[in-house]
């Protein structure tokens, strides 16, 4: 045994790691008032008596399984005796039913349970929601921003948006504009207008016709310029060509940028203002890339502000970038929210709560409950009258709550253990190892008595001796020889006496 328990040196540093406090509780013995081992009666008795391991204990009806050390519970013996320490061996039983379970199975007495804490839970049957937290930031509806330009040259005459962030209505004056372009095209428009006036009585229809056809031209390039039906009609009942052009706001909503200044020479297409319309807005969010399998177009989103607490705005997710940040390894989500209230402001932090349905109907455990070593995940399964068996299983999505979905492993209502795992993982470890140390034993022992059985017929075959049959030794000489100093010449197969 000796030899055995040498080469199995990593095992007894696996035990002493985690199961040692377990194992002493589960042995049956305390502690005295001064700190050190007591035996308790039975194991006394048992030790008094000489049991070896595979013996049955008259006062317990139990069998003898092996003999332990206090405070080294790797060190086992088949017999009583003195650990290394000089604290006396006691006794582990075996336990009815122990031969069909796993010998990572454990059994522990309540008051130890309760000693260390040990909670228990059950292997629920759930709808599994995944939440996904970021931050945002508020920006423009790209879709609603208004830029204000004209498509002819001229002079700024007069403003009335003079600054940036003024609010502006839809239709609201913004700025008049003088440009002899826009002076010409209405003179145009004049004499287009009495030319079809006084040829609208001819009797030849193509003059009538050609004389419509200018008018509607004249009237079109007008609009072509942004005048609209109002404006073209007060040049038709003044009669006279208006110098300067008034530039209405397209939407609602606030001034952006504005480079329009009273004086201002302005060039055709050149931006005089930028309006944006904050009644919708977007939210830029950077999620991890292993976030993205949840994601998707439509999805409802949630935001809160920080400087108003307890308010939750809704939105849903508009669109998902199609490539990642290189420096962040993030993705790109873009929210839009409704802003009725303008509370939500362009450059604007927000917290963001992204909702996404795993699974409608699936096994959930706590995440506390799972022992993940990197290779393999354990859950304890509570087998009833203190037994606790691992159980390895193959985990899905971690979701709201930090729960798990269970994929294979455990079954609905399975009752399982939530706390104190890491002590009862160190136990049913080393009692593992002491199992395989045990069974390796018995294979050695095996293997020795049928060797042992071998030799012994091999050293009792006389097949190649012959009895000299011309000699004939007396009976009294036969009992009187001793032939212990006599030795087999192996060369000649003759026995010489020393």
């Amino acid at each position: 045994m000796k030899p055995f328990i040498k080469r199995s040196n990593f095992l007894t540093i696996l035990g002493l790691i985690g199961g040692l406090a377990v194992l002493i509780a589960g042995a049956g013995f305390d502690m005295n008032h001064t700190g050190e081992p007591k035996l308790t009666v039975t194991q006394a008795l048992a030790s008094e008596k000489g049991l070896k391991a595979g013996m049955i204990d008259p006062e317990t009806g139990k069998k003898v399984k092996y003999w332990a050390a206090p405070m080294d519970p790797a060190y086992i013996r088949n017999q009583p005796g003195k650990s290394p320490m000089g604290m006396d061996l006691v006794p582990v039983y075996e336990e009815e039913g122990e031969e069909k379970e796993p010998a990572s199975t454990i059994r522990i007495d309540p008051v130890t349970i309760q000693n260390m804490g040990v909670r228990l839970g059950r292997v629920k049957r759930k709808p599994l929601v995944k939440y996904i937290r970021a931050f945002g930031n508020i920006t423009y509806d790209e879709r609603r921003i208004y830029t204000v330009n004209t498509k002819f040259n001229g002079w700024i005459e007069k403003l009335y948006v003079n600054f940036v962030g003024e609010t502006v209505k839809k239709g609201q004056p913004l700025f008049d504009i003088y440009s002899p372009e826009l002076v010409t095209a209405q003179e145009e428009y004049l004499l287009a207008l009495h030319h079809n006036e006084s040829l609208k009585e001819s009797p030849y229809a193509g003059i009538r016709e050609g004389a419509q056809r200018l008018l509607d031209a004249s009237r079109t390039r007008l609009k072509y310029w942004d005048l609209n039906d109002k404006q073209i009609k007060k040049i038709e009942n003044t009669d006279n060509v208006q110098k300067t052009l008034t530039i209405y706001s397209p939407a609602r909503g606030v001034v952006i940028n504005k480079n329009a200044f009273q004086g201002h020479y302005v060039k055709a297409g050149e931006h005089q203002y930028e309006i944006a319309d904050l009644s919708k807005v977007w939210v830029d969010v950077d999620i991890y890339e292993y976030e993205l399998p949840w994601i998707r177009n439509g999805m409802p989103a949630k935001m809160e502000l920080s400087y108003i607490p307890g308010k939750i705005f809704a939105g849903k997710v508009l669109y998902v970038y199609p490539f990642l940040t290189a420096k962040t390894r993030t993705a790109k989500l873009r929210l839009e929210l409704p802003n009725p209230d303008f509370q939500l402001k362009p450059n604007m932090y927000v917290n963001v709560e992204l909702e996404s349905d795993i699974a409608k109907d699936g096994l959930v455990i706590p995440q506390e409950a799972v022992i993940d070593s990197g290779i393999r995940k354990i859950v304890f399964v509570v087998r009833g009258k203190g037994k606790f068996q691992p159980r390895e299983v193959k985990l899905g999505v971690e979701g709201n709550d930090n729960e798990f979905q269970v994929l294979e492993g455990l079954k609905e209502h399975e009752q399982i253990v939530i706390s104190a795992q890491f002590m009862l993982d160190s136990e049913s470890r080393l009692r593992e190892a002491i199992q395989k140390m045990l069974d390796v034993q018995k294979q050695n022992a095996a293997s020795s008595s049928a060797g042992s059985m071998q030799m012994e017929t091999e050293d009792l075959d006389m097949s190649d001796m012959k009895m000299d049959q011309t000699t004939e030794i007396p009976k009294t000489q036969t009992d009187d020889l001793d032939m212990s100093d006599m030795k087999m010449d192996e060369t000649t197969g003759t026995s010489k006496a020393n």
